[in-house]
């Protein structure tokens, strides 16, 4: 049983990943499992070059920062799992006890972040009933986000990114990915705002 699973190796998803990530040690967060799908071939950061987003270098790629930013989790924060090579294609159940069903087997969550592309296309199972058109994309790209209050889709189950109505740009995205991991840290922390940052030593 995962105590959270991401759905999505894109910014959002490993923005959201990292601030979990850095928690892992806090005691609110002690022995948490935490996972993260990084299936990332429909990502729109492939053909991206980032000359417009705080804190990465221009000209940076986004093929660039899809390896890069997995092995920056990978060796920041080890205790987030990363689950490659398996796309997920069903999320079923409610809080405390969602399954999700990828295309080589299943897995036990507690709570589950989606943080995929909002492509029209969109099909999982299990969350078709949360399925609007995107609030702030034209009408003609057919995209689309779930349904959310605050990223908040139903107990326990949240998403992040363009797929929760934001727009298509680095920053946000990331922002977006943050914003949820922080929410399921004050969670934890008996609902205390609650966000972590680590810091030079005195």
């Amino acid at each position: 049983m995962f105590d959270v699973l991401i759905v999505g190796g894109g910014v959002s998803g490993v923005s959201c990943a990292l601030i979990i990530g850095s928690a892992l040690k806090r005691p609110y967060a002690e022995g948490k499992k935490v996972g993260i799908f990084t299936h990332q071939k429909a990502s729109s950061l492939q053909n991206g070059v980032y000359n417009n987003a705080y804190g990465i270098a221009p000209g940076t790629l986004g093929s660039t920062l899809m390896e890069t930013s997995l092995q920056h989790l990978s060796t920041a924060y080890p205790a987030v799992e990363q689950i490659a090579n398996e796309k997920v294609l069903n999320v079923e159940g409610s809080a405390g006890n969602f399954t999700v069903t990828t295309n080589k087997g299943s897995y036990n969550a507690k709570i589950v972040v989606m943080a995929l592309g909002s492509a029209g296309n969109f099909d999982l199972e299990g969350l078709m009933q949360y399925v609007i058109p995107n609030k702030k994309a034209l009408p003609e790209k057919n995209r689309i986000q779930l349904t959310n209050d605050d990223h908040l889709v139903a107990e326990g189950l949240y998403v992040a990114g363009t797929l929760a109505g934001q727009r298509s740009q680095l920053s946000i995205a990331a922002g977006s990915g943050a914003s949820v991991g922080t929410d399921i840290l004050s969670l934890w922390n008996n609902g205390l705002p609650t966000q972590y940052h680590d810091s030079i030593p005195k």
